[in-house]
Parts: structure tokens; C-alpha cells; sequence
């Protein structure tokens, strides 16, 4: 047999003799067989995600938690024939500050950020402002009149000219919370009405 040598001091060699192999090849073990063998954690794959779409899962849940009755998506939603488009008079209710009515120029459709922007008169000036749809400052979006025909543009910056400015919406909007009080008003009469029958035939059945 040859001199038994070390590659390194971790790694062994073992050498055959020059009869039965050739004088080079040699074998190796694996390093330091003094050692245990190291077991490696094996650790379990990694769950798939519930959606593939995570951002529009959390839009999703978002839009529930502001607007749980999903009047306001209804309001907006393209699939909605009643939906309020570009051109109608809206009439916006803010819980810190006065309401503000205009006619409706742009929808800007991202999720949870959506925005009406409308546009007024105020002192014979042109007043223009974005609101959020789904804000929790705001109160209730009305529809106060429709345009007579349907705008043929989704933007009707247009009318920030002269020749096709509106105007101030102020009387048209005045007219319509008038109506709409009186016939609240007098759909609680009529409510209180019907109580009080209830309550006086209820009197005589006692009787």
C-alpha cells in the first residue's frame, strides 16, 4: 500500500493499490466521518394566497366598509341605466360644511378614491370642485336633473367655456329641496295620519 495522504484536514483519501486501479484514481469520503451527520429541517411549503388579486380584494373590502349599502357604487356603477352621468345636476350634502350643488363635468373612477367633480356660479364666477365618493365627510349625493340628451363625452370640460357654460344651478337646486321638503313633510303627516286611525280603531275595538 502507499502513503495514506490528506487532501485537507477535513477531507480523507483512500488510495488502492497500483495493481487493481490506476495509480491516480482515488475515492473520497465524506468530510470529518468523525462527525454526527447534520440532519437538514425540511420546513412545509408555503400556503397559496386566498386571491390572486390581492389589490383588488383589499379595494373591495375597503369600498364595504364605507359604503355598506352600496348605494353610492350603484350611484356611479357603469352597468347602472340610472346611473348619474356627466352633465346632471348633483346635489352634495357635507357633514363640515355647507352642501355644494354644480353640474357634473368628470367621473374619476379609481376604487376606494372616487371622485365627482362638479361646476357652479358663485358671484358671477366659475367654481369648480372635487369630491369624494366614498369620503366619510360626505353626507348624501342627490340627483337634481338630468341633462335633456345624453353627453356624447365622458369630460365635459367644454363647458368651462362661455359658449357652453351652464350657469349657476342655485334656483334649480333651490326648487328641488323645496319640493323635496314639502313632500317629506307631507309624508309624515300622512304616516302620523294613519297611526292615529290605527290607534283610534284599536280604542273602539277595546270598547
Amino acid at each position: 500500500l502507499l502513503p495514506r495522504r490528506t487532501a485537507s484536514t477535513l477531507t480523507t483519501t483512500l488510495y488502492i493499490p497500483r495493481a487493481q486501479s490506476h495509480p491516480h484514481q482515488h475515492f473520497a469520503t465524506r468530510q470529518n466521518p468523525t462527525l454526527p451527520r447534520r440532519r437538514i429541517k425540511i420546513y412545509p411549503p408555503v400556503a397559496a394566497p386566498p386571491t390572486r388579486d390581492p389589490i383588488s380584494a383589499l379595494t373591495a373590502s375597503q369600498i364595504r366598509t364605507l359604503d355598506p349599502s352600496g348605494t353610492r357604487a350603484e350611484l356611479f356603477s357603469r352597468h347602472n341605466p340610472q346611473a348619474i352621468r356627466p352633465g346632471d345636476i348633483v346635489y352634495v350634502r357635507r357633514k363640515n360644511g355647507e352642501p355644494f350643488s354644480g353640474v357634473l363635468l368628470d367621473i374619476r373612477r379609481r376604487g376606494v378614491d372616487t371622485a365627482i367633480l362638479l361646476r357652479d356660479h358663485l358671484t358671477k364666477l366659475g367654481v369648480e370642485m372635487w369630491l369624494k365618493v366614498y369620503s366619510p365627510i360626505i353626507d348624501s349625493i342627490n340627483l337634481v336633473q338630468r341633462k335633456e340628451k345624453m353627453a356624447r363625452r365622458a369630460k365635459l370640460y367644454y363647458m368651462r367655456y362661455p359658449k357652453h357654460d351652464f350657469g349657476p344651478v342655485r334656483g334649480i337646486v333651490s326648487d328641488w329641496v323645496r319640493k323635496s321638503y314639502v313632500a317629506a313633510k307631507k309624508g309624515s303627516t300622512d304616516k302620523a295620519g294613519q297611526d292615529a286611525g290605527r290607534k283610534g280603531q284599536k280604542a273602539k275595538k277595546a270598547k
